[in-house]
């Protein structure tokens, strides 16, 4: 009788045999982690969010949005010819929480961002079925009507801060202004386009006269996926 059949006849020897190689494995896996500082690897292009688009991901949050939309896109062809790019861990590096996950009653939203207009996104929110009229989403048309809260932007940057997220003191002192700033059309963005490269600027719900929450939101998903340059990692070189 050979030595392997020796173990599989003994279980005390196999229960034994059994924990070393699951605690040699455990450590192989788990001792590395207390010399990372990171585990994420981090992409060009990746930024934190603005003050506006902060403030949106708080309603998205609020309002239940990650209940019927992920926003994890697997590896898998059907899912990047549907939706785009696999999702990268860095993509969420920001977010606390992370809206990863397997629940979609509603399509995928990470890649989202400039797929449709500011328009389409403020009646979409407001008359759901008006502009895909199978469904079932409910109205969010109360947002327009919502002043944001800007007072506690700063406050907000702060507690982001406060959990790893780089913001400095600089973009904490300007959040109130560069809230204001990315939602005004044909604003001097020269200091917030420097704080925040690649950030979308303009009317986002319809009423330039106003901040509103919807602004908030349809800022945040305007920029969703739009931050990585995909190319980088698609091994022919072009879009999926």
């Amino acid at each position: 009788m050979d030595k392997h059949a020796i173990i599989e006849r003994n279980a005390t020897l196999l229960l034994i045999g059994s924990l070393l190689v699951v605690t040699i494995g455990g450590i192989v896996e788990i001792a590395p982690l207390f010399y990372l500082q990171n585990t994420i690897e981090k992409v060009e292009g990746m930024r934190p969010y603005t003050p506006l688009e902060l403030a949106g991901r708080n309603i998205y949050v609020r309002e239940g949005c990650y209940v019927c939309h992920s926003q994890m896109i697997r590896p898998f062809r059907d899912e990047v010819e549907r939706y785009g790019h696999y999702s990268l861990a860095a993509e969420s590096m920001y977010d606390h929480p992370f809206q990863w996950g397997s629940k979609r009653t509603g399509p995928d939203l990470a890649r989202v961002g400039e797929r449709y207009s500011n328009e389409w996104h403020a009646q979409h929110l407001a008359d759901p079925q008006s502009v895909v009229p199978e469904s079932i989403m409910p109205s969010y048309a109360f947002l327009k009507s919502t002043p944001l809260q800007i007072n506690d932007l700063s406050a907000h940057l702060t507690a982001n801060a406060g959990v790893g997220v780089p913001y400095s003191q600089e973009m904490i002192d300007a959040a109130v202004e560069d809230a204001k700033t990315q939602s005004t059309p044909d604003a001097d963005t020269t200091a917030f386009d420097a704080r925040y490269p690649k950030a979308k600027s303009g009317d986002f719900d319809g009423d330039p006269q106003a901040l509103t929450e919807m602004d908030a939101l349809v800022a945040y998903l305007q920029m969703l996926g739009t931050l990585v340059d995909f190319k980088t990692y698609d091994e022919t070189g072009g879009d999926r």
